[in-house]
Order: structure tokens, then C-alpha cells, then sequence
């Protein structure tokens, strides 16, 4: 069942256990009590013995942020804003949970989808929600907010001052999610950037000294993409602070990556974060070091602020090759960035959900669903990729490695008209193109692949115990372009063009008998006057007309001087907004809008939500998430004077009354 990417909002909602958030809250607030878990209790249970040994357990208390802040101030979900630094690390091993956390704090509408829209005002029940990815669906967590002290200390996460509490919770939803805390105690970058986004991971070996890896990180970083890292294990296998500064067996969220002009040549910079907040690194270009005193005071005030020991810091590209084994990036769609891709190629893609068992190959391909995919064309680097998510339920304890094994076959032509291989096609002679064991314990898996063309079929089979888990096999399109149209391709925009006078020159230039500008004469306006470079993506007819229907205010299908004059500021400012945001990469993805519609002048009273962004996303983006200027010129004009219709109709500014003429004029033209 091939498709392209589907928008993880649309993705469906389960409720973990069972628990009605709404239901379990009304019920408590109908009774006057505040919620209490029983399906994650205030008990030891709940943490895990292992990280309460040498503990004096009788101080164990647990306690709802009300009773913590009382006296000091009132509790907040999140204050001013959420970011990495309201991360404070406590006695469990997750900074590879909350490395994840704070690379995903960068991208504000995946984080909201995560956090949800709550608070700890009326109405307040002591009850909380979060959603975690799981296996092709977001996952509800409902919890208690009663949060572990011991003697008068927090055990697990801190609040920021006392105040910020949407780090604690969610961690504790997450240790929900997982079984404990305790479940929490180590675990791998991969599985909690999944978690948390669904997405896919690249892993990018820093020992095989990628040719450019600021490049990687910027790109990477312009597409939304997670980025973490961890330090090898030190000879105790205990998180431990080295003389470099760095922490052995510690995970890092990689924010941002800089080139420079230093002495005389350019230095390649690394930005980093450590969930312990007030450990760094000491080494070359760290906080308040030599080299950055010897930076042009411009270059500095953009990259670097004073120490503020706040867990944040920058280092060479070399310490960090030499410091780091692997980098790990998780987007929606795969980035293969060290073969030369870029993040906005389209794949398409294959969804299995399946259940492998133990035992031979043969036997695991039994069965009613076989995974069986097709690749059309060869392509230079990799084209295949394979992303198994595995239920953290499925794993037990003991479990030391990824529990499933797979193979690849190619089909032979004299089998490709089955819908189900027969057992004659897995005899004990044929070899796998493919075979892939995995060592490291992981709840996902992703692996890459150069295939040629033909039709493949992937058996997976269980180590031990039968394991329910889906399969993403993502297929690069052979010539994406030709997907999206013949000569499909981002045409970038002029220069900054001037705005006083400037327009009435051009205005003249293309209206008709210098009176007006109809749908035809504006699309040759806005493609000789915006747009550079060969036929591309240009205004289309129906866009040209679409933008005369917003503008027209007198409804004869025609833009007069003045009508012209009003949509020449937008364009102008439009075209400072594109260039803006993407940051000359020459590519503006559809997850950008929300920083458009802050930046747009002409939208400062307009409000959107986060499902119309979705929406908005899906209708003004092709299908690798792009979004071109002449898509984007309509998105904001439609979205201004949509809501300016809005307020005028309203007679109260909450809904409004129109006949069904009115109704149709205003739909259909507009």
C-alpha cells in the first residue's frame, strides 16, 4: 500500500490503557477530587528499585506541583515560552530522552503536538495528557501530576525555578509510556527522536569524515530535523564528567552549525547542548575562550554570548569528529545527506504492519501479508530505506539486541504475478540479497540501501518471542520533478525590489491602456518583475486570477492603480518574508509557514491554529513539503483578507450569519 508522506497530524490518536483524558477529567472535577493514576501509582513501583538503592525511602514523597510552589508562586505549564534550557536532568540515566527533547523544543508546532493545550487554571484536576509516535499512530498518555520528591529534593527532571512544570510531567508520561522510570535509565538517541516525531532517522558517521558537515547540519537544521549525539562510554560505564569538560555515555542535542573567518582561513563550528545544563566543553572555542576574542565583533555578537554555564556551548567540527562517533537526524522523510541529497527530495512510500515470528526465514514468510516493494530505476547513492518501530512492550529486560533479523530477496520474474510468494520461493538454496542482524537493543531501526531495479520482498523473523512491529519502506522517486510537472523547479526571486514609485512604472508597463491590469496581464507582470532564471515555477493563470479576486474591491475583475498599489506592499513584503525565511537555501518547506505568518506586517492580528497550519500545509506544498513564492503570495493574501472578511461580517467576533447567496458570492469568488 504505497503513499507519499501523509502529515503526522492526520495520523490516527489511540488511548494508551484505555484512559479517556476528557472522561476521567470531567468525572474528577464532577466529584471535586484531583486524579490520581492507578494505572501508574505513587509507588516505588512506579520509579523502579534500581534507582532508589541507597536511598532513604521513607523520605519518598509524592507531591503535586501546587504543594511544591506553595509559597513561592504559582505553577506554570510553560512559562514565557518552552525551550531546552527549562531542561534540567535529574537522577535518571534519559538525557537521551531529553536530548531529543531539547532538539525538539527548536521546532514549536511538532513540540505543541506533543505537549498538547493545558494549563494548570480552572479547570484544574490534578490530570495531564502527552502523545508519543508508536507504530503509525500517536499514542495519549494521560498521568497524575503528583511528581516523586526525596527529601524535599526533586528526584527525577527539575522544574525551571520552581515554576515551569511541563518538562516533569512529561517525563513522567514518557516513563508511563515506557513501563518506569526506571525504563528510563539509558536507552538509545534513535528510539525517543521516533517517539517524539514519528520520523525517520539518518545516522551520519563522524569517523568517516563526512565532506561537509556544516553544510549537513544547516540543511538538516533548515528542514526541522531532530539532531543528537552521545560520547563513547568511559571505563566505569557511568555517565562521568571528563577534563575536557564533555560527560562519557551522555547524549547532546546539536542545535546549529556556523562556518567563520578565523585568522586566516575559515573554522568550522558545531553548536551543542548538555541536558545537565551546567557542564561544557573546555576545550577549543568554548565559553569565553581565546579564539573567540580574535572574531570580528560582528561575527561574534550573532554566534556567541557570554558564559552563561548553562549547559550550551560551541566546538570545532574536528573536536566533534574526534569527541562523537555518530550524529543522528530524525525528519519526517529521509535525508541522505552524506550522498550528496537534499532534504527536499520526494519519496514515496510502502507501510507494513506486521508480525514477525521465531524460526527460519521460510517460516516467517508463511504468511498472509509478505512485504514486498518495487524500485524503477537505478540512481546514484542510496534509494531504499528500511524503517522498522518496534512496541518498547515487545522487549523484555533481558533483551540485549534489535529482536528481529531481516532479509531481502529479489523477486524472480516468474513469481512477480503473485500476490503471496509460494513456499517454492524460499527454498533452502536462496540466497538473501540482503541480511541484516542488529547487536544494539533499540525499539527502531532504519538501514539503507542501493537496489536495483526490480521487485523485492522483505522477510523479518523474531529472535526469541513473536514481535508485532511496522515497516516503512521509503523508495526515492526516480525524477521527482516529473511528478510535479514537466519543467518543475523553485525559481528563486529577484532582488529586494524598490517600493516607493516603483510600482506605478511598472503598473503602466502591463495595464491595459493604462487603466487596468486583468488575470493575463498581471501572471507576465509578477514572472518578468519577481522571478529570475529559466521556466519554472511561475504564477499560474488561475493563481493570477485568484489574487485579482482578493484585491478586486470593486468586482469587475480588473485592478485599478490604487488596487495595484495595495497588492504591489504586499508583494514587496511577501518577497522580504520568502527570502528571509529561507535563508537563500533556495528552499522554503511548508513546516516554515508559522514563521511567515509571525513575520508578515499585514497579519499581526491574525490568529491560527495549529490543524488550519496542517491544512494549509497540505494545500499550498507539493509533495516533498515545498512551497514556492507564487503558492506562497496566495496563502498569506487569502489568509488577511479572509480574516479581515471575518471581522467586518461579525457583528460579535465569535461567528457569524450569511444567506446562502452571500455565502456562495463570498466562497466562490473570493
Amino acid at each position: 500500500m504505497a503513499h507519499s508522506q501523509e502529515p503526522l497530524a492526520r495520523t490516527p490518536v489511540v488511548k494508551f490503557k484505555g484512559q479517556d483524558f476528557n472522561s476521567l477529567r470531567d468525572h474528577c472535577l464532577s466529584r471535586g477530587r484531583l486524579f490520581e493514576d492507578e494505572t501508574f501509582p505513587a509507588k516505588t513501583s512506579s520509579i523502579g528499585l534500581q534507582l532508589l538503592q541507597g536511598q532513604n525511602l521513607f523520605s519518598l514523597k509524592w507531591k503535586r506541583p501546587k504543594d511544591l510552589s506553595k509559597g513561592i508562586s504559582e505553577p506554570h505549564f510553560i512559562l514565557e515560552g518552552a525551550s531546552r534550557f527549562d531542561i534540567q536532568q535529574g537522577q535518571a540515566g534519559d538525557c537521551w530522552f531529553l536530548a531529543a527533547l531539547g532538539s525538539l523544543t527548536q521546532n514549536p508546532q511538532h513540540l505543541q503536538r506533543i505537549l498538547m493545550h493545558q494549563s494548570f487554571s480552572h479547570p484544574y484536576a490534578g490530570i495531564f495528557r502527552f502523545r508519543f509516535w508508536q507504530c503509525g499512530q500517536w499514542v495519549e498518555v494521560v498521568i497524575d501530576d503528583r511528581l516523586p520528591v526525596l527529601n524535599k529534593d526533586y528526584l527525577f527532571v527539575h522544574p525551571r525555578k520552581n515554576q515551569e512544570f511541563w518538562p516533569c510531567l512529561l517525563e513522567k508520561a514518557y516513563a508511563k509510556f515506557r513501563g518506569s522510570y526506571l525504563h528510563l535509565h539509558y536507552g538509545h538517541l534513535p528510539d525517543a527522536m521516533v517517539d517524539l516525531t514519528g520520523g525517520v532517522i539518518t545516522t551520519v558517521n563522524l569517523h568517516s569524515s563526512p565532506s561537509d558537515l556544516v553544510m549537513m547540519v544547516k540543511m538538516a537544521a533548515k528542514a526541522g530535523s531532530l539532531m543528537t549525539c552521545a560520547t563513547p562510554a568511559g571505563p566505569t560505564g557511568e555517565a562521568t564528567r571528563m577534563p575536557n569538560g564533555l560527560v562519557s555515555q551522555h547524549a547532546y542535542t546539536v542545535t546549529r552549525a556556523e562556518r567563520i573567518w578565523y585568522r586566516s582561513g575559515w573554522e568550522d563550528l558545531i553548536h551543542l547542548w548538555n541536558p545537565w545544563g551546567n557542564t561544557e566543553w573546555r576545550g577549543r572555542w568554548r565559553d569565553g575562550s581565546l579564539e573567540w576574542q580574535e572574531i570580528h565583533n560582528q561575527q561574534k555578537s550573532q554566534l556567541y554570548e557570554e558564559d552563561k554555564n548553562d549547559g550550551e556551548f560551541w566546538m570545532s567540527c574536528r573536536d566533534f569528529q574526534e569527541n562523537f562517533s555518530c550524529l543522528f537526524i530524525c525528519n519526517q522523510f529521509p535525508i541522505l545527506l552524506d550522498h550528496g541529497n537534499m532534504p527536499h527530495e520526494r519519496w514515496s512510500q510502502n507501510t507494513f504492519n506486521d508480525r514477525a515470528i521465531p524460526g527460519n526465514t521460510t517460516e516467517g514468510l508463511q504468511r498472509e501479508t509478505q512485504s514486498i516493494f518495487s524500485v524503477l530505476e537505478s540512481m546514484e547513492g542510496y534509494n531504499v530505506v528500511m524503517s522498522f518501530n518496534v512496541k518498547p512492550q515487545n522487549l523484555k529486560a533481558k533483551d540485549e539486541k534489535f529482536p528481529l533479523s531481516f532479509h531481502v530477496f529479489k523477486i524472480d520474474p516468474q513469481f512477480q504475478h503473485f500476490k503471496k510468494l509460494p513456499p517454492t520461493f524460499f527454498s533452502r538454496f536462496r540466497n538473501a540479497d540482503i541480511s541484516v542482524k542488529v547487536s544494539e537493543t533499540m525499539c527502531n531501526l532504519t538501514k539503507c540501501f542501493s537496489l536495483n531495479p526490480g521487485t523485492y520482498v522483505v522477510a523479518a523473523t523474531a529472535h526469541t518471542e513473536a514481535v508485532d512491529f511496522l515497516l516503512r519502506i521509503f523508495l526515492k522517486m526516480p525524477d521527482s520533478d516529473r511528478h510535479l510537472g514537466s519543467n518543475f523547479r523553485l525559481r528563486p526571486l529577484k532582488p529586494s525590489l524598490p517600493e516607493n514609485g516603483f510600482q506605478q512604472r511598472i503598473f503602466y508597463k502591463y495595464a491595459h491602456q493604462g487603466l487596468d491590469i486583468d488575470a493575463t496581464q498581471l501572471q507576465g507582470l509578477l514572472n518578468q518583475e519577481f522571478l529570475k532564471g529559466p521556466p519554472g515555477d511561475t504564477f499560474s493563470l488561475d493563481e493570477c486570477r485568484s489574487i485579482v479576486a482578493l484585491m478586486d474591491l470593486k468586482v469587475n475583475g480588473r485592478l485599478d492603480q490604487d488596487e495595484f498599489s495595495r497588492l504591489w506592499r504586499r508583494l514587496v513584503h511577501y518577497q522580504s518574508v520568502f527570502q528571509n525565511t529561507q535563508e537563500n537555501s533556495g528552499v522554503f518547506l511548508s513546516q516554515d509557514l508559522w514563521k511567515t505568518i509571525k513575520a508578515t506586517d499585514f497579519l499581526a492580528e491574525v490568529s491560527i491554529s495549529d490543524e488550519l497550519l496542517d491544512l494549509m500545509a497540505l494545500r499550498y506544498s507539493d509533495g516533498a513539503g515545498r512551497i514556492s513564492f507564487p503558492s506562497l503570495v496566495c496563502f498569506l493574501m487569502r489568509l488577511e483578507v479572509m480574516a479581515k472578511a471575518f471581522q467586518n461580517l461579525s457583528t460579535d467576533g465569535e461567528g457569524l450569519y450569511l444567506t446562502k447567496r452571500e455565502w456562495m458570492n463570498l466562497v466562490m469568488y473570493n
